[in-house]
């Protein structure tokens, strides 16, 4: 399946902003998964390419001349290939076990350790967290809106609902409380359901030497409607968009992502 996406996203500052640096994870790697056609970011000025310790591809933008808005853009063609339900790595040398560590985001309360070890099984690992999501997303539906990006796995968990980040965030605390290695996997998803935002977020959890993916907002570990950008141990890792700035008073930001299926001609 060939997809096609744009993304792009908007920052109004009330003041001048005097210096802003943002790290842009928004360029996807060929993978026995997914093969990058074309890709191409749109940026106010020549951005540094380099990879993050996670093996990411990653641009740092610099604005060191004064601005009040900020427009970041990016759009390609990739072929989905039929990889099955294991993910491949991206080019990173770091053991696995760098994803067993909690973070302020997706450390486990009484609550959320108890969910994990109540589906638990330890001979049957995967068929235990495929249980695990699915009462996961039971007890967490979908909700846009009722959370913020600053929140907690412990506090969205006990709030009962969420949105993709939501429900990784819980399920990385879950996965690591059974000592099995999660990650965060930022990147695009193809739906027709218009609830879903086209930017997505789902978890890979290293079993049996591999990793294996599980999408807890869709309930499927098929990722042949995923794009994959960016992998760490949490959403503030992985995000296409994140920064610094000096100056600049409040702001506005506006994200807006299209991913479509190309029809080959006849």
């Amino acid at each position: 399946m060939r997809l096609n996406i744009e993304h792009k996203t908007w920052y109004a500052y009330e003041q001048q902003v005097k210096l802003s640096t943002q790290y842009l994870r928004l360029t996807p790697q060929d993978s026995v998964h997914q093969q990058i056609i074309s890709w191409e970011l749109i940026l106010p000025c020549e951005a540094t390419r380099t990879r993050d310790a996670y093996g990411n591809v990653m641009h740092v933008l610099t604005l060191d001349t004064p601005h009040q808005k900020l427009e970041i853009a990016a759009r390609g063609e990739v072929e989905i290939l039929d990889g099955g339900e294991m993910a491949a790595d991206p080019d990173c040398a770091l053991s696995p076990l760098i994803f067993l560590r909690a973070t302020p985001l997706t450390q486990p309360d009484g609550a959320i350790m108890d969910f994990a070890l109540r589906y638990w099984r330890p001979e049957a690992p995967i068929a235990s967290l495929e249980k695990l999501m699915d009462a996961l997303l039971l007890k967490m539906p979908y909700r846009p809106g009722s959370t913020q990006v600053t929140d907690a796995a412990a506090k969205v968990f006990a709030a009962g609902s969420g949105v993709c980040q939501d429900h990784s965030h819980v399920f990385l605390a879950c996965c690591r409380t059974l000592g099995i290695p999660a990650r965060y996997v930022s990147g695009y998803l193809y739906t027709d359901n218009v609830e879903h935002v086209a930017t997505h977020a789902w978890v890979e959890a290293w079993l049996d030497g591999n990793w294996h993916s599980f999408d807890i907002t869709n309930n499927t570990r098929s990722t042949r409607q995923h794009l994959r950008l960016a992998v760490g141990v949490d959403y503030l890792d992985a995000c296409p968009v994140r920064g610094m700035r000096l100056g600049g008073g409040g702001e506005d930001m506006l994200a807006i992502a299209a991913v479509q299926k190309i029809i080959p001609q006849q």
